[in-house]
Formats: structure tokens, C-alpha cells, sequence
């Protein structure tokens, strides 16, 4: 039996970005989205030269899966096309991807809601039109920031789209997926789904685990689950203490993902071992110390975000040969 959630679980999953306390009127329309036929987990498989596990598919709880947190965000600009391609050459097994909407209803890889983090402009996203966010500097602030890994060609990225990152990686990659403040854009799993469909990422002949979808927001991932059945979620909970869920808790999770993902600080092996026994993956963020990392893949995670994806290769490596 679980212990008691010292945190009321609604708090839990709405925890970390707020997006379901604030409501507001969005001048996307939301469209029609096809709803295809589930499929089965049976994940897929894919030819990287540093796992052993490659031979078990995508969603396999045998699996340690290496998810490129806004990419490989600890060697070029989070959530660039710079970051993205390092990430693939670091042989990342999923592009995280955090999407935001534009004032022109686009969706666009960036984790604020405000642009002054990432760029040298300000502004909340949802203000700005899609012109306007293509034309700000997604790297120089990098540069500042980190001048050990600082390079001249950073100062000329910009933000890209979602779908500018499909059409460069196409289905070579796997992508892994956040609604990032849903209840204020109610017409982004519409417009991400559209996308996703145009694209062949999604859909009964596509192998379950190609496109992973993860919120905080409960209400976006059953949108998505009742929309689109055939794309495995994931729900994000920040934990403020200790992590703990009631055995109904976690049967209300099971009824629409596949696991959870939450601040690794907050873990323990015996509720990385609870939740396991029940069925459901664990994928830590954001981790980028390989002791942390080889811990938690001691206590049975199935997967771990980290800005740092070489890293967690040879975590995984030295811990497959004994070392």
C-alpha cells in the first residue's frame, strides 16, 4: 500500500507551470482533429550503437530511455534547431519539444511563456505574432551565459516552429512532446495534433512511442487521449516534498498514460519501486550528474531528461559492462 499524498493530487498535477489557474480567451479556433484507432505499446526499434537496449522498442520498461531536455540544451541554445541537431549526434532517443503559441495561433519551441529568458526581446509569446518571434536572437544569450560553450553561429538562431523541427528531422527522430500553458491555448492540441497527422507521426500504422506527449495540465492529456488514443502520455507532476501517490491516484493516471515524469529530487527507490510494480514508466527531469544518474537507474527508471545526452550514454555504458 502507498502512504498518503501529503499534497492534494490536483495540486500535484497542477503544479510546476500553474497552467490550469488562469483562464483566458484564445482568437485560435480549434478545427476538427481526425481521431484514429489506438495502438499497442509495442514500441519500435532503432539502431544506436551505445545501447544494448536498442533491441527492445521504444516504450519497453526494460529500457532506459535518453531524452534530450530542449534538446542537447547544455551544449547549444535550448530549443534550437543547433540544440536539436546535437542532441541527434549525441544519439538522444527523443528531441524534447515545449510548445508555446503565437499571437497568429503557431505553435513554437520555446518553454517560457515570456520570450525575455531565451532571446533579446520580451514579450509574452501568445502577444507576439509568428513574424515577430522569428525575427528575435534565440542565442546570443547563450553565449553570454555559457562562454566555454559559447560559438559565433548561436547569435544567428532564431525560434523555430514545430513544424520547422519536423521538417528538418522528419521521422529520424523521435519526439517527445509538452503542452505548455493548454487552459490559456485551447486550440493547441488541435493544431498539435493537425500537425502530427500531416506529418505521418501519428496513427495505427505509426510505431506507439514515435511521439510522446507530456503536460502538467490532466485536462490537456485526456483531450489528447480521447482525440488521438494512439499517442502515449505522460503526466508531470512537481512533487514539493517526498514523492507520494494514493493507490488511486495511480489507477487515475493508468487510465489514460503510460507514466509520469517528475522532479528526480523528490524520488525514492521505494516509489520508484511502487510505481514500477504497477505498471507505469518513470522519466526523471532534469538530471545531469551522472551519480544522479546512475541512482536513479539503480532504483528502476525507465528513461531520464537530461540537458547532457553523452553523458547518460556513458552512464548506461560503464553500468552495462560492470563498471
Amino acid at each position: 500500500m502507498y502512504l498518503f499524498a501529503v499534497i492534494c493530487f490536483v495540486l500535484l498535477l497542477m503544479s510546476g507551470c500553474g497552467a490550469e489557474a488562469r483562464m483566458t480567451t484564445s482568437a485560435c479556433g480549434s478545427g476538427a482533429v481526425a481521431t484514429m484507432a489506438p495502438n499497442t505499446l509495442t514500441g519500435m526499434t532503432t539502431d544506436r550503437k551505445n545501447f544494448s537496449a536498442a533491441k527492445t522498442g521504444l516504450l519497453s520498461p526494460n529500457r532506459i530511455l535518453n531524452i534530450a531536455h530542449r534538446g542537447a540544451s547544455g551544449y547549444a541554445p535550448e530549443h534550437t534547431l543547433a540544440s536539436y541537431q546535437k542532441a541527434k549526434e549525441l544519439d538522444g532517443d527523443y528531441l524534447e519539444i515545449d510548445l508555446q503559441m503565437t499571437k497568429d495561433c503557431t505553435l513554437v519551441a520555446m518553454h517560457d511563456e515570456d520570450v525575455s529568458r531565451t532571446t533579446n526581446s520580451d514579450g509574452k509569446v501568445s502577444d507576439l505574432s509568428l513574424d515577430a518571434i522569428e525575427a528575435l536572437d534565440a542565442g546570443t544569450w547563450f553565449n553570454d551565459e555559457y562562454p566555454y560553450q559559447a560559438e559565433s553561429a548561436f547569435s544567428q538562431l532564431t525560434v523555430p516552429t514545430l513544424e520547422e523541427v519536423i521538417d528538418t528531422f522528419g521521422s529520424e527522430v523521435n519526439y517527445y512532446i509538452e503542452t505548455k500553458t493548454p487552459s490559456e491555448e485551447p486550440a493547441m492540441v488541435d493544431t498539435l495534433l493537425r500537425i502530427l497527422q500531416k506529418h505521418h507521426l501519428v496513427g495505427e500504422d505509426v510505431p506507439s512511442g514515435k511521439v510522446i506527449i507530456q503536460s502538467f495540465s490532466k485536462n490537456s492529456l485526456l483531450e489528447v487521449h480521447q482525440k488521438e488514443p494512439s499517442i502515449p502520455l505522460i503526466q508531470l507532476i512537481h512533487f514539493r516534498k517526498k514523492a507520494m501517490l494514493t493507490d488511486p491516484e495511480v489507477d487515475e493516471i493508468k487510465s489514460y498514460a503510460v507514466g509520469i515524469g517528475a522532479n528526480y529530487e523528490s524520488l525514492s527507490k521505494e516509489f520508484v519501486g511502487e510505481l514500477r510494480n504497477d505498471g507505469l514508466l518513470i522519466h526523471p527531469y532534469t538530471v545531469n550528474e551522472p551519480a544522479d544518474m546512475k541512482r536513479l537507474i539503480d532504483w528502476g527508471v525507465t528513461g531520464i531528461f537530461t540537458n547532457y545526452p553523452d553523458r547518460l550514454h556513458d552512464v548506461v555504458d560503464g553500468m552495462e559492462g560492470g563498471g
